[in-house]
């Protein structure tokens, strides 16, 4: 497969969910000496919430800079005392999209900061789809909600660092925080660590638009043997779903393990219907539900593996501010697709073919109306006809 972008020497651990995500988080934190620089879509008022801005706040009164970049939508609830008490301990933080009226209709709203990132003295990057929030919606539940995040060492660091620094700069000058642009560069060792090469890619509303979606394109294209893909919101374009249907046809295993608990009814349905184009070309549908599956990974010919914060909907794939980082080695994607796999085989169901055709017509009409619904309101809200176009939607 192409490697063209990709950068080598680096030294990549799998964080699975977040029993294993945020003690490693925390640990950086407690390590850092220069600067953080956090990225999250919800930063929630929670356990985990509290432990991290804890952390936050400890590294903040022994002299460490802060920079912490929310999103006013996914944290629209965090309390305001909540975020003074950041502040007071001298924490920088700024909110992507502020929102003043959570129910007030706006074009751009869902323009949105879904990346998670997180950059520790320039040293260590964590880069995913993990929230900072609660792994549990109850007290009760055992079972963590299936996502993963990706602890980074070595050069691809320098992609990561730039990235969180640009974004922190256009949001810092656009609340007038000019005293707040990070201005120092701290040196990034360009020293391998490790034999790993990864690529680091965004998805933005400028130069970007495109490259996560056309690196999923690029490597389901040149598959040979194996695509498993497992993505929480899934509701991919004609064009996604062509390559997908020609990698089936031409003898590729094709595996899907998407959302089996429904969370958002109107896009759970929505994705229903494309299942029979799915299993028509022979892919192979598992439905996560032994709790919520969060993840936005794959692994493609059991060498080519992303982690990242983007779905293949048309949330993260035309508007949303998204990072995935893209591995190019065997011993990585190994583990991804052994921790899939018994999710797929051990924790999910099977969506059988005459099942699913077997279904009243009533369900199949409901799955198209809110297949359609959801693209009229995309092209309503944030996007318009050439944008849409370009995704095959129309």
């Amino acid at each position: 497969m192409n490697q063209t972008g990709f950068t080598e020497g680096n030294k990549l651990r799998l964080l699975c969910s977040g029993s294993a995500f945020f003690p490693a988080l925390e640990r950086a934190i407690d390590a850092a000496t220069s600067e953080i620089h956090l990225e999250t879509y919800i930063f929630k008022d929670d356990l985990i919430g509290h432990r991290i801005a804890a952390a936050l706040i400890r590294a903040a009164r022994r002299g460490v800079s802060v920079y912490l970049l929310i999103d006013g939508y996914g944290s629209y609830h965090l309390p305001g005392i909540f975020i003074q008490n950041l502040l007071n301990a001298n924490i920088k933080l700024l909110i992507y999209r502020r929102e003043d009226f959570f129910f007030r209709f706006r074009r751009y709203r869902l323009r949105r900061l879904h990346r998670k990132l997180a950059v520790i003295d320039a040293r260590v990057a964590f880069v995913g789809g993990i929230n900072i929030v609660s792994d549990y919606d109850h007290p009760h539940e055992r079972i963590p909600r299936l996502d993963y995040a990706v602890l980074i060492e070595g050069p691809v660091l320098e992609k990561i660092d730039y990235a969180a620094r640009h974004l922190w700069m256009i949001v810092a000058w656009a609340h007038f925080r000019k005293r707040w642009v990070n201005k120092k560069k701290w040196a990034i060792s360009l020293t391998p660590k490790g034999n790993q090469p990864a690529g680091f890619l965004i998805r933005d509303n400028l130069r970007h638009r495109h490259d996560i979606e056309h690196a999923y394109l690029d490597a389901i294209n040149q598959a040979n043997t194996e695509i498993i893909i497992a993505n929480a919101y899934f509701l991919p374009g004609r064009h996604f779903c062509n390559a997908l249907n020609k990698a089936a046809r031409r003898g590729v295993n094709v595996i899907l393990l998407l959302q089996g608990k429904i969370e958002y009814r109107l896009q759970h349905y929505a994705t229903h219907a494309l299942y029979g184009n799915l299993l028509d070309a022979g892919i192979k549908i598992y439905e996560y539900n032994r709790n919520y599956l969060h993840a936005k990974v794959a692994v493609i010919d059991r060498y080519w593996s992303t982690v990242g914060s983007s779905n293949i909907d048309p949330f993260s794939l035309m508007l949303a501010r998204e990072a995935n980082l893209v591995i190019m080695d065997k011993a990585f994607a190994h583990q991804l697709r052994t921790n899939l796999m018994q999710a797929i085989t051990q924790e999910s169901t099977p969506v059988i073919r005459f099942h699913w055709r077997s279904q009243s017509w009533w369900y199949h009409a409901l799955y198209r109306f809110c297949y359609f619904v959801i693209y009229y309101a995309q092209s309503i809200l944030g996007y318009g006809y050439k944008e849409m176009q370009h995704h095959n939607v129309l």
